[in-house]
């Protein structure tokens, strides 16, 4: 399955990244909620495991789910996570993370990419969760990018991450208990090696086009739209762009203007 192969992809750019920061780097916090390199790292740890488990043991999925969902009650996410990975943190967390993510890849890799896994709602096909977790995988790295003040070196995996915001383009409506509008805008993306990604009818009043990795930004809710040169035209597409959101959960608005971006060196 090659979105298992873009996952482990994504994942060792990810490593690149942070495989030579010591603890006191990883301490610090983002701008993503303050949460820190550990925090950020234990969240994709966890999360990987639990979609291991979904794979090949619904049962211990389950029973992980259920005791997840009563310590995040009690404690919030964060303080389950590192409890969980009883407080691993530094240089041990960054390779407790990375001898695991291969591990997931090759499962999903070898998997049927129709078989149904289970997970927090509605079950999904083993490729849709894969796929969220280069998402995730993804998105919340852009973090530890920007932390890092380094302009992060895209792929045209990120192809997936497109998918998913085409995909959940009439959803971020839905979850808003708004009126879907009848067509999705058209997408004109440019991809990190320049192929040309084209989505939805071709029509002048409703138009997005730009880089694809600002697109990612904007539907996983790492960059506001102000903050990318996406060239938006339609009222529909302004409103989508202000409020789209490819991932799971309630409705979350996009960070301020100006509030996530590469620090300064």
């Amino acid at each position: 399955m090659q979105q298992a192969q873009d996952f482990r992809s994504e994942c060792d750019a990810i490593h690149g990244l942070v495989s030579a920061l010591d603890g006191d780097a990883l301490a610090k916090p983002t701008a993503f909620k303050g949460w820190s390199g550990d925090a950020i790292l234990r969240h994709l740890h966890v999360w990987n495991i639990a979609a291991d488990l979904s794979l090949t043991d619904e049962a211990g999925f389950r029973d992980f789910f259920a005791k997840a969902g009563s310590a995040v009650a009690k404690g919030g996410m964060s303080a389950f996570e590192a409890d969980y990975c009883s407080g691993l943190s530094g240089p041990a967390l960054v390779a407790e993370w990375a001898a695991f993510y291969p591990f997931l890849a090759d499962h999903f890799a070898a998997a049927d990419p129709k078989q149904r896994v289970a997970w927090a709602g509605p079950s999904m096909s083993a490729r849709s969760s894969i796929t969220a977790r280069l998402m995730e995988s993804w998105a919340h790295a852009q973090a530890l990018y920007d932390a890092l003040g380094q302009k992060r070196q895209n792929g045209d995996h990120i192809r997936n991450i497109v998918v998913l915001g085409v995909n959940t383009f009439g959803w971020t409506y839905k979850n808003r208990k708004m009126d879907i509008p009848p067509a999705m805008p058209y997408l004109e993306l440019t991809a990190p090696s320049g192929a040309l990604w084209t989505y939805g009818e071709d029509v002048a009043e409703e138009h997005i086009s730009g880089k694809a990795e600002e697109f990612c930004q904007v539907v996983t809710q790492t960059r506001n739209i102000a903050d990318t040169d996406l060239a938006v035209t339609g009222a529909i597409a302004h409103q989508w762009m202000g409020m789209a959101q490819c991932f799971a959960g309630p409705p979350h608005d996009p960070p301020p203007p100006g509030t996530r971006k590469i620090a300064a060196n």
